[in-house]
């Protein structure tokens, strides 16, 4: 009778078991149906027992394996179709800073740009990145032959045998310029900012895909004397009231007369280093007079108005403000070098 007493208790517990796991399921698994688990056991002393009770036990036996079996799969079924318990909140537990997220450095400097010279005046315009011949090159006065017009020079997207329009991602953000010239009559005082494409090599210096912020302004009377003050009040807004600036001869085929305007190597402090080329200057913006024959083929009377125009590398500004030596790092997404710029607004 000890073993019917022995089975009693077990139906008893497999009937009133509950779990909260299934860690828990599986160790009430284990502990009936186990090599050594009390239903084993009970099958194992099963077989020392005498003919005349035999039966009656084995009846019982059986009656136990199948009710702990159909307890043990509904418990396991009903915990993986419930959803996972939600975790509490331990409120005694030290708190963990979030780490507080940044504007990229490119987009700094862009807005600082562009808030100088809203001082001055201008507005901000904007266009496509996906642009046609006729908006980059023809309407800004370069000659079929010119070599920006080459496949070595520029991303084409479209470029067909006979075809003089093709589209292209634009190489600067002049295209701005010309349709502002295009859809309003002066004056016109804009900055232009974007992404621009070059097929050139990427180095510490340079990269195939850059922003710029370019400017125009075109009324009576503009003068070289204003553009230069103009961008000399840029340098000093920008680098501080001890930045030093020249303008060098150039040339680009929708101004006249063009310059190069250079600003003192805030890197190196004028001695020479590898983004300055040893020189102690930093080459920032290319400018001049707009060339009338663009004003013109802007339906812009180019006997009545005159203009500047001038652009700049944002990624270049952005290194000698914040004195990164290698271009390279703006484009990578490394977390190392953009949590430098967490203060940065």
């Amino acid at each position: 009778m000890a073993m019917q007493t022995k089975i009693s208790a077990l139906l008893s517990e497999v009937e009133s078991f509950t779990a909260s796991s299934l860690h828990e399921v599986e160790e009430f698994r284990v502990k009936l149906f186990g090599k050594k688990g009390e239903v084993t056991l009970l099958f194992d002393e099963f077989k020392q027992v005498s003919g005349e009770v035999k039966r009656e036990l084995g009846k019982k036996i059986n009656e136990l394996k199948s009710k702990a079996q159909d307890r043990v799969s509904e418990l396991r079924q009903a915990l993986e179709a419930s959803p996972s318990p939600t975790l509490l909140l331990d409120t005694s537990r030290p708190g963990s800073a979030d780490s507080v997220g940044t504007r990229h450095p490119i987009a700094s400097a862009r807005s600082e740009i562009l808030n100088i010279f809203r001082q001055l005046g201008f507005t901000v315009a904007e266009g496509p990145e996906i642009e046609d011949d006729r908006h980059v090159f023809g309407a800004l006065n370069f000659p079929p032959e010119h070599p920006a017009r080459d496949m070595q020079d520029t991303f084409f997207i479209e470029k067909r045998e006979g075809d003089d329009n093709p589209v292209l991602l634009r190489t600067h953000t002049s295209s701005i310029q010309v349709r502002a010239m295009e859809s309003q009559q002066p004056p016109i005082r804009i900055v232009c900012p974007g992404r621009v494409f070059r097929n050139e090599a990427i180095s510490a210096r340079a990269h195939c895909m850059f922003h710029q912020v370019e400017g125009l302004y075109v009324d009576h009377s503009v003068s070289f004397a204003d553009l230069k003050q103009t961008l000399l009040y840029f340098a000093k807004e920008l680098f501080g009231a001890n930045v030093e600036i020249r303008l060098r001869p150039s040339f680009f085929p929708f101004t006249e007369p063009s310059a190069e305007m250079d600003v003192s190597c805030s890197i190196c402090g004028g001695k020479g280093c590898n983004i300055c080329k040893g020189t102690g200057w930093l080459e920032v913006s290319g400018c001049g007079m707009v060339d009338p024959s663009v004003l013109d083929a802007c339906k812009i009377d180019s006997q009545k108005y005159s203009g500047f125009a001038f652009g700049m590398g944002v990624e270049r500004i952005a290194m000698l403000k914040y004195q990164a030596r290698d271009l390279r790092l703006y484009f990578e997404n490394d977390v190392r070098f953009l949590r430098q710029f967490t203060a940065v607004v």
